[in-house]
């Protein structure tokens, strides 16, 4: 991997994890584009540890008053959206891992995403602000997390929908969906490390991978900022109709074998 294809892959990882439109998805396509179909593990937990900082940037705030109250509402709340991604990942991530790998679902997920955003979007507004949110609220929108365990169904994306689902106003749905990324992007980088301690791990140079966890930091910072103010006053139905292009692009490739 080169230093601008690394450079490249943290752009799309910063950027997509936080987006609505699936980092794991666009990943998966940039590493095909450039190649790089064997720069699995190593790579996206380094890339993920770039988003994982941040996001601690953007909420330092919340997690110091986690710190001082560990077993306080924002915590439990967090604790209660976390627990399906947990048992749906435990479960069945030797099924998703091989999906992911090979990549035949990948346009059906992106337009399965689409339609979770266009939906949602559609409903009207909601008005609870975060310290409205209940035990309800956040195990709904975990569920929503625990489906974004296939590569091309975005996290954000649907914890998002969830909260508008759950009438949670719009910057509050983006703000816990990338409050609620935190403890499931950290025990992603967790099991990752486990994973490459047990078997074989890509080769990748330092200055690579430096350069793609940096970047992948810094626009990943950019993201969860610019997001929280786009859907403020904007749609989601902007990404929604990114994907599906996207998701039937892939599939009309993947018809004519030439992905």
């Amino acid at each position: 991997m080169s230093k601008i294809e690394a450079f490249i892959l943290g752009i799309i990882q910063g950027i997509t994890e936080f987006l609505p439109i699936s980092s794991t998805g666009h990943l998966y396509l940039g590493r095909h584009l450039f190649g790089l179909d064997d720069a699995g593990l190593f790579l996206d937990t380094m890339l993920h540890i770039g988003t994982l900082l941040a996001v601690l940037v953007v909420y330092k705030n919340e997690l110091w008053q986690i710190i001082k109250q560990p077993f306080g509402k924002l915590s439990m709340l967090l604790v209660v959206g976390t627990i399906p991604a947990v048992i749906v990942g435990l479960l069945l991530s030797d099924l998703f891992d091989s999906i992911s790998k090979s990549g035949i679902t990948i346009g059906w997920e992106f337009i399965f995403t689409g339609l979770i955003l266009w939906f949602s979007d559609s409903i009207k507004n909601g008005a609870k602000k975060m310290d409205s949110i209940s035990y309800g609220d956040a195990l709904f929108i975990g569920s929503f997390q625990a489906a974004a365990i296939f590569p091309a169904v975005s996290r954000s994306g649907l914890t998002i929908a969830a909260g508008l689902i759950r009438k949670l106003d719009r910057e509050t749905a983006a703000y816990f969906s990338f409050l609620l990324s935190i403890p499931t992007i950290a025990g992603g980088i967790v099991l990752q490390f486990g994973e490459m301690m047990s078997g074989h791990t890509e080769a990748i140079s330092f200055g690579s991978m430096f350069i793609a966890t940096v970047t992948s930091a810094i626009f990943g910072y950019i993201a969860v900022v610019w997001m929280i103010n786009f859907l403020k006053t904007r749609s989601l139905k902007i990404f929604a109709i990114y994907v599906w292009i996207l998701g039937l692009t892939i599939l009309f490739l993947q018809m004519t074998g030439i992905f």
